[in-house]
């Protein structure tokens, strides 16, 4: 009967306790069996070293479990091009009484572990990452009020700058990777006159980045500083995106009266200082929100962002692909009732809500999708747990490379920014997910 016992324990320990658990406690039970077998066999009671000699058959086995025990070798990046391990396949759970309500269900009936991937990352969903409707509403209304009051200070503070309409933007409209209602970006259209401008493409700019621009002044002989409104930005004959974040810096700290715009919206509405970027802190009773001012030009089919990287260099724009990302997403899904913006909000609040993959969030995430529904058409609902863990495979191969091409520029790397022990932590822990995907669906 023991031994029938520990038979079901090891039958069943690779589900409970997964590939690595499971080999210990088989070299573990192996040991207690065979101590077992020796207590309970007759020996010969006329030999006076039969117990010396038991004990002494014992120790190799009990060496079993402690070297069983020992801590697995450290990874090294060059093991991501090893075979992965195959999924562990759940056994089909016994038949249960379906009408009884889950709370009333005793634990060992309903363990987690015996849903399928699928059925994890279904309620994965529906428990972490549904976002009230009213509560979505309510900061779509506080972001629109405050972005409208923005606007009208901007066009009496600087009637001289051509500013254009600010409007919203980010996962909180968009949905690919909202969490909670509590971001959002306001993107401040900066309207330049093309025959006095000019862009340079990233190859030919001092940091040899295809994804930053430079926007050059021309024809500074026939048209002298001054013709363009935006001049007093120019730095060495370029729109410095620096200058004109400090600017707008200045104003958004000291001369914009938040207190009063914060009363007229029930708010409390404060800038961040101490941040390079253009950041307001909003608080409401029900929500709070984090705004990020972002100005923005547009020109020759192109969408720059005045975010430019650390250092010295003061003069380059930031090619954004979020507008075309998302719109690409949601057409691929409408074509094909896919569910790529579902498998993207799990991806997104999976790696945000670990600490090592945080990078990963966001971008490279939609790219690595867009990559992948370009191979994969097969994004029916039933094939999300399918498409998931590819999408986890997918990105050990491109973080075992160090290069994640962008699906509308493929000289550009989205990688391109992060450390090599950044990438190696990020690879290590996508690795193992990749054979066991509930690793990254366990709660933190």
């Amino acid at each position: 009967g023991l031994g029938a016992v520990l038979d079901f324990v090891l039958a069943n320990a690779r589900l409970v306790l997964g590939v690595s658990g499971a080999a210990v406690l088989a070299v573990a039970t192996l040991a207690v069996k065979r101590l077992i077998d020796r207590a309970t066999s007759p020996r010969d009671e006329g030999d006076p070293k039969a117990e010396q000699k038991t004990l002494e058959e014992t120790w190799p086995d009990l060496s079993l479990i402690k070297t069983a025990q020992k801590a697995p070798r450290k990874q090294r990046r060059e093991d991501l091009s090893e075979p992965l391990l195959l999924p562990a396949r759940l056994p089909a759970p016994e038949p249960r009484d379906c009408s009884a309500p889950p709370e009333t269900l005793p634990v060992e009936s309903s363990p987690q572990c015996c849903l399928t991937l699928q059925e994890k990352l279904l309620l994965h969903y529906s428990s972490h990452l549904a976002v009230p409707e009213e509560q979505v509403a309510l900061a779509q209304q506080l972001a629109r009020g405050i972005c409208t009051e923005l606007q009208n200070f901007l066009r009496s503070k600087c009637p001289e700058l051509p500013f254009g309409s600010l409007f919203l933007s980010g996962p909180l409209l968009d949905g690919l990777g909202v969490l909670a209602a509590d971001c959002v970006d306001f993107m401040l259209p900066v309207v330049l006159d093309p025959a006095l401008w000019s862009l340079i493409p990233g190859e030919e700019t001092v940091v040899r980045n295809p994804r930053y621009w430079m926007i050059k002044r021309t024809d500074l002989e026939y048209f002298p500083r001054g013709r363009s409104p935006w001049d007093r930005f120019i730095v060495g004959r370029y729109l410095s995106s620096s200058a004109l974040n400090e600017t707008l810096h200045k104003m958004l700290v000291a001369s914009v009266n938040w207190p009063a715009i914060g009363s007229l919206l029930g708010t409390v509405i404060r800038p961040v200082v101490a941040s390079e970027e253009l950041k307001l802190e909003v608080k409401h009773e029900q929500v709070e929100l984090s705004v990020t001012l972002f100005p923005v030009v547009e020109m020759e089919d192109k969408v720059l962002l005045a975010a430019p990287p650390e250092g010295l260099v003061e003069n380059l724009w930031l090619e954004s692909f979020y507008r075309a990302e998302v719109s690409q997403v949601k057409e691929l899904d409408a074509g094909d009732s896919g569910v790529r913006q579902s498998c993207l909000r799990i991806l997104n609040g999976l790696c945000k809500s670990h600490p090592s993959l945080r990078k990963l969030s966001g971008s490279p995430l939609t790219h690595v999708v867009l990559h992948l529904s370009a191979a994969s058409s097969d994004w029916a609902e039933e094939n999300l747990a399918a498409r998931f863990q590819q999408v986890l495979e997918e990105l050990v191969g491109y973080l075992e490379k160090g290069v994640l091409p962008s699906y509308f520029n493929h000289k550009i790397n989205l990688f391109c920014e992060l450390l090599e022990e950044e990438i190696d932590e990020m690879g290590f822990m996508l690795y193992r997910a990749a054979s066991e995907p509930e690793l990254l669906l366990k709660e933190k």
